[in-house]
């Protein structure tokens, strides 16, 4: 005589699914802000490391031509050679576009600046001037 166990089939029920979901919900609202306030604080930190680099760039051009490019030459002047210039030494940057900001935007290359030599900015996530937070201009005179 055979004896027949009974499988006893194990599984989450419709309840404890809606409370596992009710919770990572409360858990997202809470996080979530959290993390994009700090994708915000990482994209304006990332703007400035690229405003840096890019004076430094800037500065290596000026180096061989004795001269920052025009407003009207741009950054442009960093992977192609201008049409003025006899000593160019380039390109000056690795990759053969200049880079955006973090929100896609160009950068604003102004010289001779009001600032110093040159002015080189972003005008952060809303593209227009002045904002706060991830809307703030980021700037290399400051």
């Amino acid at each position: 005589m055979k004896i027949m166990k009974k499988q006893i089939e194990s599984g989450f029920t419709l309840l404890e699914l809606l409370v596992v979901l009710g919770i990572l919900a409360m858990l997202a609202g809470i996080v979530g802000p959290q993390v994009m306030k700090h994708m915000g604080e990482a994209k304006t930190k990332s703007a400035r490391v690229q405003i840096e680099d890019l004076s430094a760039t800037l500065d290596m051009y000026k180096l061989d031509l004795g001269t920052y490019p025009t407003s009207e030459e741009g950054l442009r002047a960093l992977i192609e050679a201008p049409d003025t210039a006899k000593r160019w030494n380039g390109p000056y940057l690795q990759k053969s576009k200049i880079p955006l900001d973090p929100w896609q935007q160009e950068f604003h290359y102004v010289s001779p600046g009001e600032h110093g030599k040159f002015d080189l900015f972003s005008l952060g996530a809303d593209n227009r001037e002045g904002g706060e937070g991830e809307d703030q201009d980021i700037l290399s005179w400051e």
